[in-house]
């Protein structure tokens, strides 16, 4: 009888088993169609000199040495350097910024809140549309205001080499802090309230709570935030397609619109996924120190 049930037992288990392998299969199979085998075949492919059509010509690693000499690279690497470290900080500072005080329970709090966020959800096209008219060096309404207050010559934005990038960055962060601020309001509402009453007793002012009580239960969400936010910054591509082309020039070319250009306007799809995986093994060891420091300063 004993050894009835358990065979019984073991029968139920593997049903079990199968009935959730069945529901996991049509991701697995997604997963492995459109991520894992472009994946592995892009990494191929980054040994190889291939246009596409023909034959492809194993290489080895001819293509990851060019990159040292392609000056078209180096700029877009050094592009996209600026792009995420100027973007990020100022991003996460002004996202916990509106988050600590949309966090008060000011009046129309859904308001401001939806707000905030709705830049990140509009169309890359509608923003674009709206800052070209914004920063339009001529009839734009920020240029207006700078000559009316004594700017003789404001910046050419989009279209000035010295601005381009700095208008592009701009727009990001624009288009970027509602997501973020959404994060850490979630964050702020987490920390218990019992931990500011405390503090108030122990008489700590509103900087002391926010150094020591807000900042150290928000690290947690300032860790994440701060890991998306430098793999998003790095992956910029259609708002510098869509606003710039990546000029004037090239300069607002940056790492994936290289890689764009290279891969489907020159058709060189094997130095554009050598390109690819340097990018991949940059945020890589980025991510890598991140999760190798987080433990000195993140809180759970």
């Amino acid at each position: 009888m004993k050894h009835t049930s358990s065979k019984a037992s073991s029968a139920y288990v593997r049903r079990n088993r199968l009935v959730g392998y069945g529901f996991l299969l049509p991701n697995l199979i997604g997963f492995a169609v459109f991520i894992l085998f472009p994946v592995l075949a892009s990494f191929f492919m980054s040994f190889t000199d291939w246009n596409g059509f023909g034959q492809m010509k194993f290489t080895g690693f001819a293509n990851y040495i060019r990159l040292w000499s392609d000056e078209t690279f180096r700029i877009s690497f050094v592009n996209s350097l600026i792009m995420t470290f100027v973007t990020v900080p100022v991003t996460l500072f002004l996202a916990i910024l509106a988050a600590v005080a949309l966090n008060k329970g000011v009046k129309g709090l859904k308001l401001f809140r939806t707000a905030m966020f709705l830049p990140h959800i509009t169309a890359t096209i509608a923003v674009a549309v709206i800052w070209q008219l914004l920063f339009n060096p001529t009839m734009g309404p920020i240029n207006s205001f700078l000559r009316a207050v004594g700017i003789d010559q404001p910046p050419g934005w989009f279209a000035s080499a010295d601005w381009a990038l700095v208008s592009v960055i701009i727009v990001n962060i624009w288009h970027s802090v509602g997501y973020y601020m959404v994060l850490y309001l979630a964050g702020l509402q987490g920390i218990p309230s019992d931990l500011y009453e405390a503090a108030e007793i122990d008489g700590a002012g509103k900087a002391s709570q926010f150094r020591n009580i807000t900042l150290p239960m928000l690290s947690p969400v300032i860790f994440f935030t701060v890991i998306i936010g430098i793999i998003n910054s790095f992956k910029v591509f259609d708002m510098v397609f869509v606003l710039t082309q990546g000029g004037p020039g090239r300069a607002t070319h940056v790492l994936v619109f290289d890689i764009y250009n290279t891969a489907f306007q020159r058709y060189q799809y094997g130095y554009a996924s050598a390109m690819a995986y340097v990018l991949f093994i940059l945020i890589l060891i980025i991510t890598w120190i991140q999760f190798r420091g987080q433990k000195k300063w993140v809180n759970y």
